[in-house]
């Protein structure tokens, strides 16, 4: 099959002198839609949290994607580079977060904000994996209309390969990396979150929703990865493998560790199941 030539698209648009980037636009709208969700899963029994809580949590989250998200990229993949340009750490419009880094900045978040207003951590943690999956996907999507982080050369029995209008791409049929994340990380991982959310057992067992995302989100990085084409400043790492898939082990050790014994270190005992 012949491969899509994708146009060079806009990066955002204006509103009056303003430009609005895609990418902003992503987080942005997967924070709103999330805070809707999570003001309503919190609401359901047991309650994890009321709908002022949640409303003030939504600074913290803000917070902690960005920043995590941001310092997660300069320690993981360009630590070298960022410690002899340091101003360039805050330069965020120039592009680079991590995924791992605003997962570590968020539950940092959801500790501090669970402590400060005496909720159950791993249930209120709970609630707020359900909606992780949307800023996933829709940051996927930002990624895929930006042209950034493309695939590697597609095979001859992929149907749908892509030439990206980057230069750095080479001008050659790659596997729309992008789409196939936005697909396992985002849509698949947020209708199987969805669903689980339904058993009242679940959501009565404090950290099993949250050891549940972590173990299935670090699968579906792992696998959409083998898509991806490495940044080129860091290329393969030993065996293969890529920074994403390294960071994502961990995740499958600490998701098991949730499913397990999350109902037992709950810090409200008498609320687990």
């Amino acid at each position: 099959m012949s491969p899509i030539i994708l146009p060079e698209f806009p990066k955002g648009f204006h509103i009056g002198p303003i430009f609005i980037h895609y990418y902003a636009l992503a987080y942005i709208t997967g924070l709103i839609l999330g805070w809707r969700l999570v003001r309503r899963m919190c609401a359901e029994k047991p309650v994890a949290a009321s709908g002022e809580q949640v409303d003030d949590f939504l600074t913290w989250a803000t917070l902690g994607v960005i920043l995590g998200g941001r310092l997660g990229y300069v320690l993981f993949y360009q630590p070298g580079y960022f410690l002899t340009h340091p101003l360039n750490i805050f330069a965020v419009w120039d592009g680079g977060m991590s995924s791992h880094g605003g997962f570590i900045g968020v539950s940092l978040a959801i500790i501090w904000f669970s402590k400060k207003n005496g909720l159950n951590i791993f249930r209120f943690a709970d609630r707020i994996a359900i909606a992780v999956p949307i800023g996933l996907g829709l940051g996927r999507l930002a990624n895929f209309i930006n042209g950034e982080l493309w695939g590697r050369p597609a095979d001859p029995w992929f149907p749908f390969p892509m030439i990206f209008p980057s230069p750095y791409a080479g001008g050659i049929p790659r596997y729309p990396s992008e789409l196939i994340e936005m697909t396992t990380e985002g849509i698949l991982l947020f209708l199987i979150m969805f669903l689980a959310s339904r058993s009242q057992r679940l959501r009565a067992s404090p950290g099993k929703l949250t050891g549940i995302f972590l173990v299935l989100y670090a699968c579906a990085r792992i696998f959409s990865e083998c898509f991806r084409e490495p940044d080129a400043f860091l290329g393969f790492l030993p065996f293969g493998t890529t920074m994403g898939q390294i960071l994502s082990i961990p995740m499958i050790f600490i998701g098991i560790g949730f499913i397990m014994y999350g109902p037992r270190l709950s810090p409200n005992r008498e609320d687990a199941a």
